[in-house]
């Protein structure tokens, strides 16, 4: 693996995490099998971003569009998320991993919303890395829903569309507080945003590796931060 420059790392970094069903169809399995050792991608994923000291990892899990997929996939992407939340979240817990669900979740079952809450209320305090999980989320689905709540507080006289600003805007978003995107890496070979943190990353590096998912490492984890590495990030101005 290529040497870091430890004072150069991405704060906040966001994978699509594609692949999982051209992988199965290699092994002449299902779809889910895909999924399934999709799992152990966002264990060592999670790991290595702790390791080399990245703030914020951001993995789109589920997105608004991936409901039109067979029920028969969707239901068992839902029953492998409750399983992964139970395996799961007590080692992010003792990995001082704080965990958030990113997306409209009221669409999960309340059995799966509960697991979501629990989960968050364990996390809540640890600091050494905020794993976000996009689920049924999509980024025009969070800028709409941040306008929205700004317009009703128009609405209700707490604020005035001079107050409005991009600051204020972003407060409003699902990653609120949160730092913007430094550096999105997409798997599989595709080349596209596909409606992921559209407001987050209008400054981010985009990293796009041919690996598919389930075979994501650290070293291809490695390999997408030293690209980020090589990279002059002007914002719009210049050297």
């Amino acid at each position: 693996m290529k040497l870091l420059d430890p004072e150069n790392i991405p704060q906040h970094v966001a994978i699509i995490m594609d692949g999982n069903g051209r992988w199965a169809k290699q092994q002449n399995k299902l779809r889910i099998f895909g999924h399934t050792n999709g799992v152990a991608a966002v264990r060592r994923a999670v790991s290595y971003a702790r390791q080399v000291g990245v703030k914020v990892l951001t993995l789109y899990a589920f997105s608004s569009e991936n409901w039109n997929r067979p029920a028969q996939e969707v239901s068992a992407l839902m029953t492998l998320f409750m399983q992964a939340l139970d395996r799961e979240v007590k080692k992010l817990h003792k990995n001082d991993i704080r965990l958030k669900i990113l997306g409209d979740i009221s669409r999960f079952s309340p059995k799966l919303q509960e697991k979501i809450a629990k989960a968050e209320q364990l996390t809540a305090d640890n600091q050494s890395l905020t794993l976000n999980i996009a689920a049924n989320y999509g980024g025009c689905w969070d800028i709409v829903q941040a306008t929205r709540h700004l317009a009703e507080k128009v609405q209700n006289g707490q604020l005035i569309p001079a107050d409005i600003n991009e600051n204020l805007f972003q407060q409003h978003l699902v990653t609120q507080d949160q730092a913007p995107v430094d550096l999105l890496i997409r798997t599989s070979g595709e080349q596209r945003i596909s409606n992921f943190l559209l407001w987050q990353i209008a400054y981010a590096e985009l990293c796009f590796l041919d690996v598919l998912w389930p075979d994501f490492g650290e070293q291809d984890f490695n390999q997408a931060i030293a690209c980020y590495q090589q990279r002059h990030r002007r914002f719009g101005g210049t050297e």
